[in-house]
């Protein structure tokens, strides 16, 4: 066979001698080793010329086209002739077929790439390259535990948590009693570089997420100045224990969305107050409640003079336009990160909205301010720094479209490594070395 063909074929370490087309519209390459370093004995490393003989073996490799391809790799045995080697014989080996290889490399890198890159399911996967499914999950495995190795320091860290699954009762090793278990992931982002997902830790308590940030090491840990967090106790008790060097802040869109909250609990009551039943569509308040959560720069003089009045003529006490104000008062505060965050700029937002919940006299408003309180040395870190945890958010995302591809995951372990690696794609596309696979599908 001429050397085109062979070119063409592309598996590295062998030439094509023919190629038979059998009944089914099957294609058989017939291909021998083309490698001279092949006739070394893996033991000694001294090339042997005494062939003892010849083996057929047919390994899977990638498809070309859409017909079905097969390939018989006809190696030589030989004899190891060194004295003081204790191999007495051995088989021919080529990078892209290891001994005792039942697949190409190319194809199980193929299949890696399928399911871990393009997020495919490892049975569909299996079934567009002709393997069982313990074949395509252990060429991932296989794939995946040699590129994702441990994370680099980062300058700034995000924590969030995401649900691995429904709560289901699971039976209790010591006490043997039935326990509704809610199974939740914590998840820990790069937010300063592009490693993007570092890691993942079963439970969201504070001495899981302390024990997965002490397991990384000192060096690591050193290194974090900025912790990205929800309103989270455990995540923030969990920073401090494990980080005390770093600041931790507060993602601003969890604090509008309790500020939302808020607005919405105040106009429930204000109608069960003045209705007696819950809000419908004849109600002022209830026909703007979608308005009631918008940012007043979204809203146009048209549409904020209706909201305005409407609610004026729906709640003479003026509770949910309080509850609104108080709201935007919050946001205008937050808005300064993006002004430079400037001492003076921050204090007198501040005042603004403590003495408009103060004045205002809410109980939901009250609770807003005391969480404001609470929080306030992580949500100044946010005005000064501007840090979010939108990336972290991000990241949550594409771990639940991995689950809802593979149609939920059993095994613990399996699921935090397709969700890292499929979440790491930037970061090793901008250290791969660009390779070529003939007829990939």
């Amino acid at each position: 066979m001429s050397n085109d063909t062979t070119l063409l074929f592309g598996l590295a370490g062998v030439r094509v001698e023919r190629v038979v087309l059998l009944p089914g519209g099957i294609r058989e390459v017939h291909v021998q080793t083309a490698d001279e370093g092949a006739a070394g004995c893996p033991l000694c490393g001294v090339l042997s010329s005494s062939m003892k003989g010849q083996v057929a073996t047919a390994p899977r490799d990638i498809p070309y086209g859409t017909g079905p391809i097969a390939v018989v790799w006809h190696k030589r045995r030989w004899r190891c002739r060194e004295v003081l080697c204790e191999r007495q014989s051995f088989t021919e080996t080529v990078g892209e077929l290891p001994s005792g290889a039942r697949t190409t490399r190319r194809l199980r890198e193929a299949i890696a790439l399928a399911v871990g890159d393009a997020n495919r399911a490892v049975s569909e996967v299996a079934g567009a390259f002709g393997v069982s499914w313990p074949t395509a999950h252990a060429a991932f495995v296989e794939v995946a535990d040699r590129e994702l190795g441990p994370p680099a320091p980062t300058r700034v860290l995000g924590i969030d948590e995401t649900r691995r699954g429904k709560p289901r009762w699971e039976q209790h090793p010591t006490t043997g009693k039935w326990v509704l278990v809610d199974r939740w992931h914590s998840g820990f982002v790069d937010l300063d570089g592009a490693q993007g997902l570092l890691g993942q830790v079963l439970g969201r308590a504070s001495a899981d997420v302390t024990g997965w940030l002490r397991a990384q090491g000192g060096t690591f840990c050193e290194r974090v100045e900025f912790v990205a967090i929800d309103p989270c106790a455990a995540y923030r008790r969990a920073a401090t224990d494990a980080l005390p060097q770093a600041q931790v802040v507060v993602d601003h869109f969890h604090l509008v969305r309790l500020a939302n909250a808020a607005v919405t609990a105040v106009r429930q009551r204000v109608t069960w107050d003045n209705r007696g039943r819950r809000g419908r569509k004849v109600d002022p308040e209830w026909t703007n409640r979608r308005r009631l959560l918008t940012g007043r720069e979204r809203l146009t003089h048209k549409r904020f003079t209706a909201m305005w009045n409407s609610c004026i003529d729906a709640d003479p006490s003026g509770q949910i336009l309080t509850a609104w104000i108080a709201k935007e008062e919050l946001r205008a505060l937050l808005a300064t990160a993006r002004r430079g965050g400037h001492r003076h700029d921050i204090s007198n937002r501040l005042y603004r909205f403590y003495t408009w919940c103060a004045n205002a006299d809410i109980p939901e408003v009250t609770r807003l301010a005391q969480t404001v309180e609470d929080w306030w040395p992580e949500i100044e870190a946010f005005c000064k720094t501007g840090i979010t945890n939108a990336k972290t958010e991000g990241t949550n995302r594409l771990i639940k479209d991995v689950g809802r591809r593979a149609c939920g995951f059993r095994n613990p372990d399996n699921q935090r490594r397709r969700v890292r690696y499929f979440c790491t794609r930037q970061s090793r596309r901008s250290t791969a070395r660009p390779e070529s696979l003939p007829g990939q599908v």
